[in-house]
């Protein structure tokens, strides 16, 4: 039997619930087409692009163990690697046999029949000195002469074969030995000991010590030249002396072992019980979503200013905070949250909502809450973080490159409160940073306060994190089940209110979210003070009058008010209403730049002789006449200014309703195109059928029952015809690209789904690009290029590699 040394063969000797869940840990290898043999699954398992997608996904022993692997060189026995990492005792081995099984799971570490660790290639990259070593002894000498090894033999003591090949063997093997190792070290010029001692990290207690030391610069002379003379410093030939990792392991001692920290770091446990954790996420999740429809209701009735450097700079954020009554953290996170769930776009030279936003804004509060509860999940920012590493302030959605580590931090956070202990949270959540490390070792800290205090409040804002512990809110999003994570929000959350108490001392007042039809009344007939839990809005004569200046009528006022009103208006109110709406309109402007006309001739005398109008240039044509030098909205405003309360005519004479259509942005990005008929150019059919639900168990079922490998089609030299004329195509122009990328690439043409290619331009630059909306012109492909967001034409020769988007 062939011994399971290659990913495939390893594949391919597994069970079904096995590859079942390797499938399952590396859903970017089974996307769609899937792929038709054990081989193939393999070869896009061993991609440095799904490699590097599985990475951030692995916990911090994961990585010690593999670090340790690449330190050893896979394959490497187990019990080496057991003994590197010092697990001796019983519990520290079964940790460590626990680690290398989720390891397997994701195919990144498998064992074979001889108790060897093989390693995918990638992943061994990810480190330049795993452990702080440097290459092996027998790698390091690569290009020595034979007269130099017999000197070092001698210098050892070691007597010299006669060929290069038994030199270097007999050299390797004496610096096999750690004893002779050290032994021969502890006779050294005493400079050329501690120079020894110092590059090999002796007496260090972390690993992050000891990266880097196998490159440093030249070592002085003479005290490198003893180890050099003596193969414990081998002198590289287009750069410093670099110590082998033989070397490096025997002088820390028998007593170092690598670091392995199988047990996350502990925390200070308080007991807290659901109801709690549920009454706690249900007012934060309350709050926010009440304050983000008010900072999003701003933003449509005054699309906020762009910096004329990007985003939203800190006045603007002011004066949205002010206009929806919400902290500065809040509005950044309903700013970058509407923008990525589309909501939100920018349009020239401000950030205004689209149509989208009308639909959202339409929904109830728990609809609305999750809609951006899931677009904070996959942000690749921390929208709160407000100020960069140098203190100064950060503009909001101001495009900045995106942040895969600051993701990681927040699906660490959850990863971390999920195995809190039942019935348990942190007693206090600075606790979470170090938990939030240890699960996700790849992410991102914030630069300013305790380490992920960003990523941490913004959990807490959303009621994701309550009371310290998981929230039901928090559980779901973490499992990607949308349709529970919206019943729990619809439980947690209460749905929108739609009437108010509408008190004598001319308030309104909303317990709960209001609904969108309330929030809108109310706002254009009073003035919104508070949001929040309880919202409040007061009535004045200057909003009473916004609503008669948007046409509407004291008795269509008076009868929407009390529709949802909790009980009658009270009676300043309605008197209010009448006093405002009997002054309203006295005075008349017509555009003739412009006349002012009314039925009292006091009253437009009164106005011709007001020196706060003086500005206005008013001339008194007749008693009920005044002609003025300033335009018609001027006119308007300074009189309104003064306190009058005149109302603009048409040109026709009736009464200009003062109503402004808020301002939609369009779609950053056009919808995708389907393929199209051109001349002179092929029109691709689209074929494909939607995948049906992933089912891991049936796809490895269908691999172990295949060949291990798919034939690469040859229609030219007269072998096996491709799937699709799509395939025939593209494998016609990108010659280098092997049958599974061809696959996946005529597959995403022809389903319209966005890809992502490694691309070489002409000038040789490398570059990895997301497209969409493909379109297939050989031997070109039109799509809309993510990395520069605009329409690129691609030369398929020049794709280089294809991984799912």
């Amino acid at each position: 039997m062939t011994s399971p040394s290659t990913p495939a063969t390893w594949l391919g000797g597994l069970d079904g619930c096995r590859l079942a869940r390797v499938l399952e840990a590396r859903r970017d290898a089974a996307c769609p087409p899937e792929p038709l043999s054990v081989g193939e699954l393999a070869d896009r398992l061993q991609r440095p692009g799904s490699v590097a997608l599985a990475l951030p996904r692995l916990a911090l022993p994961h990585f010690q163990v593999a670090e340790a692997l690449a330190a050893l060189g896979a394959p490497a026995p187990r019990d080496a690697l057991a003994e590197l990492l010092g697990a001796a005792d019983e519990d520290t081995a079964r940790e460590l046999d626990a680690v290398l099984e989720a390891l397997a799971d994701h195919a990144l570490v498998w064992p074979d029949g001889g108790g060897r660790l093989h390693m995918a290639g990638p992943l061994r990259q990810a480190w330049d000195a795993p452990l702080g070593l440097d290459a092996p002894l027998e790698e390091l000498l690569t290009g020595t002469t034979s007269d130099e090894l017999r000197e070092m033999l001698a210098a050892l003591g070691v007597k010299p074969p006669s060929g290069k090949a038994q030199q270097l063997a007999a050299l390797v093997d004496h610096h096999s030995d750690p004893e002779r190792i050290r032994s021969a070290v502890a006779e050294a010029p005493a400079a050329t000991r501690k120079l020894l001692e110092d590059r090999a990290g002796a007496g260090t207690d972390g690993p992050a010590l000891l990266i880097g030391f196998g490159s440093v610069g030249p070592d002085p002379e003479p005290d490198a030249r003893w180890a050099l003379e003596r193969g414990f410093l081998i002198q590289d030939r287009y750069g410093p002396t670099r110590m082998p990792a033989e070397v490096t392991l025997a002088l820390r001692g028998p007593g170092w072992h690598a670091p392995f920290q199988p047990v996350p770091p502990s925390a200070g446990w308080t007991p807290v019980g659901p109801r709690e954790v549920d009454h706690e996420a249900s007012a934060a999740a309350s709050a926010f979503a009440a304050g983000a429809a008010s900072v999003l209701s701003a933003c449509s009735t005054t699309p906020p200013a762009r910096l004329k450097s990007g985003g939203i700079g800190a006045r603007e954020l002011a004066r949205l905070g002010k206009a929806a009554q919400a902290d500065d953290a809040v509005v950044r996170l309903t700013l970058e949250t509407a923008y990525a769930a589309g909501l939100l776009a920018r349009d020239g030279d401000q950030v205004a909502p689209t149509e989208a936003y009308d639909a959202w804004a339409e929904r109830e509060p728990p609809e609305q809450f999750a809609v951006l509860l899931q677009a904070w999940w996959n942000l690749s920012l921390t929208p709160t973080q407000a100020r960069d590493e140098d203190g100064r302030a950060l503009p909001a959605l101001a495009g900045a490159p995106p942040c895969g580590g600051c993701a990681q931090a927040r699906h660490g956070l959850l990863a971390a409160a999920a195995r809190f202990p039942a019935g348990h949270g942190v007693r206090v959540t600075a606790d979470l940073g170090p938990l939030i490390v240890w699960h996700r070792p790849l992410a991102d800290s914030s630069p300013d306060g305790p380490p992920f205090a960003a990523v941490i409040r913004e959990a807490e804002l959303l009621g994701v994190i309550a009371r310290g512990a998981l929230s039901a809110i928090g559980i779901h999003l973490r499992t990607g089940d949308t349709e529970v994570l919206d019943v729990e929000c619809r439980r947690l959350l209460p749905p929108a209110t739609a009437t108010a108490r509408i008190g004598a001392d001319l308030t309104a007042v909303v317990t709960g979210p209001p609904s969108t039809r309330l929030t809108s009344l109310l706002s254009s007939v009073a003035d919104r003070e508070t949001s929040g839990t309880a919202s409040v809005w007061r009535f004045t004569a200057g909003s009473v009058r916004r609503a008669l200046d948007a046409g509407r009528s004291p008795e269509d006022i008076t009868a929407d008010l009390a529709a949802v009103a909790t009980g009658p208006l009270p009676q300043p109110l309605t008197y209010l209403i009448a006093d405002t709406a009997r002054g309203h309109g006295h005075v008349r402007l017509a555009p003739a730049a412009c006349v002012l006309h009314g039925d009292e001739p006091a009253l437009l005398a009164e106005l011709a002789a007001h020196r706060g109008l003086a500005e206005l240039g008013l001339r008194r044509l007749a008693p009920t006449v005044l002609i003025s030098r300033s335009p018609l909205d001027t006119t308007l405003a300074t009189l309104r200014a003064e306190g009058y309360a005149p109302v603009a005519e048409t040109g026709e004479g009736t009464v200009r309703i003062e109503r402004t259509r808020p301002r939609r942005a369009t779609a950053p990005v056009p919808a995708p195109r389907g393929p199209r008929a051109r001349r002179g150019r092929i029109a691709v059919a689209s074929t494909a059928r939607e995948s049906a639900a992933f089912d891991p168990g049936t796809l490895a079922a269908r691999l172990l029952a295949a060949p291990p490998t798919t034939p690469e089609p040859a229609p030219f030299d007269g072998g096996e015809p491709y799937a699709t004329d799509t395939e025939e195509i593209v494998a016609s122009s990108a010659k280098l690209l092997p049958y599974t990328d061809v696959r996946q690439l005529a597959h995403a043409i022809d389903a319209g789904r966005a890809i992502t290619v490694e691309y070489v331009a002409a000038s040789g630059n490398r570059t990895v690009r997301t497209l969409s909306s493909l379109t297939l012109d050989p031997p070109f492909l039109e799509a809309w290029c993510h990395l520069r967001d605009a329409e690129r034409v691609f030369a398929l020769a020049r794709i280089h590699g294809v991984m799912p988007a």
